[in-house]
């Protein structure tokens, strides 16, 4: 038996549809589920999106274009201080994938443990170098890359002397089975001789575990209230229960696994000593 310990990421993300009580809910949710951590997003609205985007239409619940969606679905300094003080009383890390330096300076403030590099931003050189400067230990999501990509965020991080993770993910919400390539781990874990998680996106468990089985050492799933609810994470996150399961069996999992030694148990010894007749 190994005591590795799986930390489970609990991503909120954009779920808590901009209301600050939806957070709170997932948050202790999530708490009440075992996991280590919960994630947000945060984002400058103006410097992530080009203004012809912004104006761009789309139907939500908060108006008809980009820009009342995505203004609809951040959260301000007053929510993150409640989001702050409900993770202190409910006893859970949180942190957040900034989407732009000003975000970033914006979470500095609240002293996390840990910073994400979203998949969308690993090829923001400027971006992550910033990052890499702070020193804090950097979760690297690896979806919509190749291998140069993922090579050259690694080498700024080694450069600035900041640790990192390499979180193996698919950017497509729901991400069918055919599109998990679970063996990346391996393969990542080979390659960058480094900690390895895997960032799901299914709504399903299997492939948390399998991926713990893999050698993930983090496991990251998005979290909802209700997958029917609007939002475009909704549909590939998990609920309670689906959540229960997966931390329960993702922290079990490397005492099923056990070692590679063989091992004749005691309790194997009686059960012979009982049923080899012939050995009497």
């Amino acid at each position: 038996m190994t005591n590795k310990n799986i930390f489970v990421i609990a991503e909120i993300g954009l779920n808590h549809n901009g209301n600050v009580e939806v957070a709170r809910r997932l948050i202790s949710m999530a708490k009440a589920c075992g996991c280590d951590a919960v994630k947000f997003q945060k984002r400058t609205i103006d410097i992530v999106y080009p203004k012809e985007v912004l104006i761009s239409p789309r139907e939500s619940p908060w108006g008809k274009t980009q820009r009342a969606q995505k203004i609809g679905l951040e959260l301000n300094k007053n929510d993150y201080d409640q989001i702050d003080e409900h993770c202190k009383k409910v006893g859970i890390e949180w942190f957040a994938s900034a989407w732009d330096i000003d975000s970033q300076n914006f979470l500095d403030k609240y002293n996390l443990n840990y910073n994400k590099i979203a998949s969308p931003m690993i090829t923001n050189i400027p971006f992550i170098t910033h990052i890499a400067k702070l020193g804090k230990k950097t979760f690297i999501s690896t979806g919509m890359t190749k291998l140069d990509d993922i090579d050259r965020a690694v080498n700024i991080f080694i450069e600035n002397k900041c640790p990192y993770v390499i979180m193996h993910c698919t950017s497509i919400y729901p991400c069918p089975v055919d599109k998990w390539n679970l063996n990346m781990i391996q393969t990542l874990k080979k390659r960058y001789d480094c900690e390895i998680g895997y960032s799901g996106h299914s709504p399903g468990v299997i492939d948390s575990y399998i991926a713990t089985a893999l050698g993930a050492d983090y496991i990251e799933k998005h979290i909802t209230l209700d997958r029917t609810l609007y939002g475009s994470d909704q549909a590939a996150s998990l609920e309670r229960h689906g959540l229960e399961q997966t931390v329960k069996n993702c922290k079990l999992m490397p005492t099923m696994l056990g070692s590679s030694r063989y091992t004749f148990y005691n309790e194997e010894k009686e059960n012979a000593r009982k049923l080899r007749y012939w050995e009497k």
